[in-house]
């Protein structure tokens, strides 16, 4: 049998606490190697990578907007972070969020629906003296009470743009539904409306179109559907959308950076809102949701089961892939001909790296895209910040200002072969892909 002397247990007691720092050293080593790789604190910050075509618009663009060209740099603790940039803006939108006052307005649809947009003046001039009016469409589910869109709102207007914001069917609260329908991943409809009515309503008017996320691929097919819906558009600027639903359909379902989990929390979310309007949406005789619809719905996980037992019967597609196909702005958007920025985040959670081939494709081909890919961001976070807190304006707020006054300078100053619009531009542009990458 061994025993300890009294020198062995004097030898042991004093080597314990040097083994309990050790164990203390070796847990703090590791959270904070936890911490680091979370956070993505060792990923350098970069400008943009940008891809266009060499023409004489896009030089120009790229001298106009210095944001374009220079290091995007986040809040130094969290901003690495795609996933706490996307939960940011998912929770709060923004920080110290002003309230812009708007109208209100309603326009009624002829499928009985009630389309509505809230109308914000500009609040001076334009530098260049010309009224222009932002036409917005928000992201899935949202309206112009959202956080993001009343700080963009906010500094637009600043800025000398009118701004139109969409609110999307069925999203406002306290607001029933006068018709068996809501928004859709795809549907013009509404968005087509709100810009009749600007068009209308300021004959003088020339338009830029902004989308975020959805409201991005809505607005790129509201372009390509007809040529012309570009009557009278400056610009447009597509911010974190996926382009094609049908593509990104499979990538949900994946758990490589929490896109199933995310997909779960958005899809809970839609679920509530379409049962908030279940008394419209069911007691309608011209409804398409029946009772065994409804049952589907309380089962799902995933936005792909509400699309197919809910989304797609609003339009009367006969399948899932006939909804996601048709309401995908990837089949249009090659039809828009005036100045195009897509603007993406290459750590945005919600959107695969596959689906970033479509934007850059298109910029290799078409001399009036520009895509930008920021290497940090999220999902419409882009906030901005020293080390912890954030910024009230984050940089999506700003480049989209920044281009679309360059673009409005470039109309008014722009040289003389470039005098009819498209085809002039077109005939004007040389065909040189360029590449740039931080």
């Amino acid at each position: 049998m061994t025993t300890l002397e009294d020198g062995d247990m004097h030898t042991l007691s004093s080597e314990l606490p040097a083994m309990f720092d050790g164990m203390k050293l070796a847990a703090v080593a590791t959270i904070l190697y936890v911490i680091v790789r979370c956070l993505n604190l060792k990923s350098p910050t970069a400008p943009p990578e940008i891809t266009y075509q060499d023409t004489l618009l896009s030089r120009y663009l790229l001298k106009s907007c210095p944001m374009l060209t220079k290091e995007y740099i986040p809040p130094l603790l969290w901003g690495k972070s795609g996933h706490l940039q996307t939960a940011l803006y998912g929770k709060m939108g923004r920080v110290n969020t002003p309230t812009p006052c708007g109208v209100r307005k309603f326009l009624p649809m002829q499928d009985g629906a009630t389309a509505t947009f809230d109308l914000f003046e500009a609040l001076g001039d334009h530098s260049t003296g010309d009224d222009i009016t932002m036409v917005i469409c928000p992201g899935i589910g949202n309206h112009s009470e959202k956080n993001y869109i009343r700080t963009f709102v906010d500094h637009s207007q600043r800025q000398g743009y009118r701004c139109a914001v969409l609110n999307h069917l069925g999203a406002l609260p306290n607001m029933e539904l006068t018709s068996p329908r809501m928004f859709t991943y795809g549907c013009t409809w509404e968005y087509a409306a709100m810009v009749g009515y600007i068009k209308r309503a300021f004959p003088q008017t020339l338009l830029v179109v902004v989308g975020f996320s959805l409201g991005g691929n809505i607005v790129c097919k509201f372009l390509g559907e007809n040529r012309s819906n570009q009557d009278r558009v400056l610009c447009c600027v597509s911010v974190c959308q996926g382009y094609s639903a049908l593509r990104a359909q499979e990538t949900f379902l994946q758990w490589d950076q929490c896109r199933r989990l995310y997909n779960f929390v958005l899809a809970d979310n839609m679920k509530k809102l379409i049962l908030s309007h279940r008394s419209s949406l069911l007691g309608m005789s011209s409804s398409n949701i029946g009772d065994a619809d409804l049952s589907r719905l309380y089962a799902a996980t995933s936005l792909m089961q509400i699309d197919d037992s809910i989304m797609r019967k609003f339009h009367g597609y006969s399948s899932l892939k006939e909804y996601y196909e048709k309401e995908s702005c990837v089949h249009y958007i090659h039809k828009v001909t005036v100045p195009l920025l897509l603007v993406n985040s290459s750590d945005d959670p919600l959107v695969h790296q596959s689906l970033l081939g479509i934007p850059r494709t298109l910029s290799e081909k078409m001399p009036n895209v520009i895509f930008v890919l920021t290497q940090h961001g999220g999902h419409l976070g882009f906030f901005e910040g020293a080390v912890l807190f954030p910024q009230p304006l984050t940089w999506m707020d700003k480049v989209i200002v920044e281009y679309t006054d360059a673009i409005c300078h470039w109309e008014k100053t722009r040289p003389g072969c470039q005098t009819t619009g498209q085809q002039d531009m077109n005939s004007c542009l040389q065909n040189t892909r360029v590449t740039l990458s931080g």
